[in-house]
């Protein structure tokens, strides 16, 4: 089938949907809805996350230093796509979706209660792209409910995460699985 050449654009989808958490200078929780994310290294574990400089995540997240990335089940898609547009100044979103702080083991964000997965994360840099900053983070302590795990390992079927879909504006879930990673160079009988 040919090609056609479109507009370039961040096609690279569908993109983990993810709370943030932050705390502002009064102490009071901050929460936001964030899509740019990914992991950029294992050893040591670090993420970036991509926050406007508009956005009152970014310069909280700037002052402190840290963060904390909330993994929300689909459970929580309307609470979570509702922190993505309701501004600080408008309303208390810790509280008017009905999200509990809890607090972390090393950074003073909070944990998001409702959220099977958190991740603790300290800034190593900061990178200003153009209409994002992006945020390089080290993961210092990561937290699961029992609910979600198989093991050690976090299940992606009990975790029940959400994804974006940017160029269409839409909110998925995640299918089957396909195949274990490595299939491919097993030998054949």
């Amino acid at each position: 089938m040919p090609k056609r050449l479109l507009t370039p654009s961040t096609y690279l989808y569908p993109a983990p949907v993810l709370l943030i958490s932050s705390r502002e200078e009064s102490g009071r929780p901050h929460v936001a809805t964030i899509c740019w994310a990914g992991v950029l290294c294992s050893e040591p574990p670090l993420l970036g996350v991509s926050v406007r400089p508009s956005r009152r995540s970014n310069k909280l997240i700037k002052d402190a230093m840290e963060f904390v990335i909330n993994i929300p089940s689909r459970r929580w898609l309307k609470e979570t796509d509702y922190c993505g547009f309701a501004s600080v100044a408008d309303t208390d979103k810790f509280a008017t979706v009905g999200f509990t702080a809890v607090e972390a083991e090393k950074v003073t964000a909070p944990l998001i209660q409702e959220c099977p997965v958190n991740l603790e994360c300290v800034v190593k840099q900061i990178l200003p792209l153009g209409s994002h900053d992006l945020f390089i983070a080290e993961v210092v302590a990561a937290h699961a409910d029992e609910d979600v795990l198989v093991g050690d390992a976090i299940s992606v079927e009990k975790l029940s995460p959400v994804v974006y879909c940017p160029i269409v504006h839409e909110y998925r879930g995640l299918g089957e699985t396909l195949a274990l990673y490595g299939f491919s160079t097993q030998a054949k009988e």
